[in-house]
């Protein structure tokens, strides 16, 4: 595996999650990206944090869409992990075009949660480590 793009609804938090741990996992090892399939929401603090508790700084992702990501680099990707069902349908789509695995992991999306806000961020340490799990498994 050379290269992974990370697909979800914004870029926001899940794919940005995903993209951040696999770049501190295999750093310059595997090529990696990520992208929504919807602009408009920006970086998620709850995110930042998350990744900030085991030594990640996510601090300076910008979402980006898709077609932002074709246009500055193009979509030459071995594998594309869609983590929404609408990224999941996304990027089925790309491959009429790009001939690149699909896997879909399905993530629940931790901004749904309620409550306080250490329950809140359990939401997001459990999308962090699912991920994390799912990423050292499959791209080891």
């Amino acid at each position: 595996m050379q290269s992974v793009l990370f697909v979800c609804n914004f870029n926001a938090v899940r794919s940005a999650c995903a993209e951040a741990l696999a770049r501190h996992y295999f750093g310059r090892s595997v090529y990696v990206q990520s992208a929504g399939v919807r602009s408009g929401e920006p970086t998620d603090p709850f995110m930042v944090s998350a990744l900030d508790e085991i030594g990640i700084d996510a601090s300076r992702h910008r979402p980006r869409t898709l077609e932002e990501l074709e246009e500055w680099e193009g979509l030459n990707f071995d594998l594309i992990v869609s983590l929404s069902p609408e990224a999941h349908h996304a990027a089925l789509e790309l491959t009429r075009t790009v001939a690149a695995d699909v896997e879909y992991w399905p993530t629940p999306d931790p901004t749904v949660s309620q409550g306080s806000r250490e329950q809140r961020l359990d939401a997001y340490r459990d999308v962090r480590d699912g991920l994390g799990f799912r990423i050292r498994q499959r791209l080891r």
